[in-house]
């Protein structure tokens, strides 16, 4: 039985931080200078912002993570990636811009995902509370009803986390194979022969939210059985 559980542990661990790794891999792989490329990721960022024509979309650096922030309408790059001349820094910054591309046509799927992540924000504070006085409050009623629907409704707050990942999986995709791809592969910007890195980076990308996805399906699974 002990070395069951120890199998389940290392394979639970796996399924989490796997994809993690091997996102972090495939962009050290093709972080390498490059300086027969055209321009940096921040330059292709800039140049793709005035070349659609994304009225008041800016380029800037961040240490909090490569992403695009539709309430300030920013494209936001690590410094390798807005300085460095390399095939992931050109991947990402082009599937930023996706986002901005998203943001600035009103896809509606990018909408819902900031209206859910917004609500989610929140709701993982209230769900916080409702799980430190669920006990509190099972002691005080003196009945376990009251204990359980406490944290029924912590359960259900945190499944909107839950929620908030299924639907970024999809709106990641589409900046990755819809957005960015296209834009890569007939601009000209790149060689055909980069184009295989190129996607593969994209992939990563797009994979970026999965680990988190798999840690919120747990932590909702592990409270059901808490349940039950």
């Amino acid at each position: 039985m002990g070395l069951l559980v120890v199998i389940g542990v290392v394979l639970l661990g796996a399924v989490i931080f796997l994809p993690q790794y091997w996102v972090q891999h495939v962009i050290r792989k093709h972080g390498i200078d490059r300086p027969d490329l055209p321009g940096t990721g921040g330059e292709l960022a800039e140049h793709l912002v005035d070349e659609l024509q994304l009225t008041g979309v800016g380029v800037e650096t961040t240490e909090k993570g490569d992403h695009y922030d539709p309430a300030t309408r920013s494209v936001r790059l690590l410094d390798q990636h807005h300085q460095g001349r390399t095939l992931a820094a050109v991947a990402i910054a082009a599937h930023e811009v996706g986002h901005a591309i998203q943001h600035h046509r009103g896809e509606r799927l990018l909408a819902v995902r900031q209206e859910l992540a917004r609500f989610a924000a929140a709701s993982d504070v209230v769900a916080s509370i409702f799980f430190f006085a669920a006990p509190v409050l099972g002691l005080v009623a003196r009945t376990p009803l009251a204990f359980f629907g406490l944290v029924a409704f912590g359960v259900a707050l945190l499944a909107i986390r839950v929620v908030v990942h299924l639907v970024t999986l999809p709106v990641e995709y589409d900046a990755s194979f819809n957005k960015a791809l296209p834009i890569l592969e007939q601009g000209g910007y790149l060689k055909p022969e980069d184009m295989p890195a190129v996607r593969q980076v994209l992939k990563a990308a797009a994979l970026t939210y999965v680990a988190g996805a798999l840690v919120s399906l747990l932590d909702l699974a592990r409270w059901i059985r808490i349940l039950r």
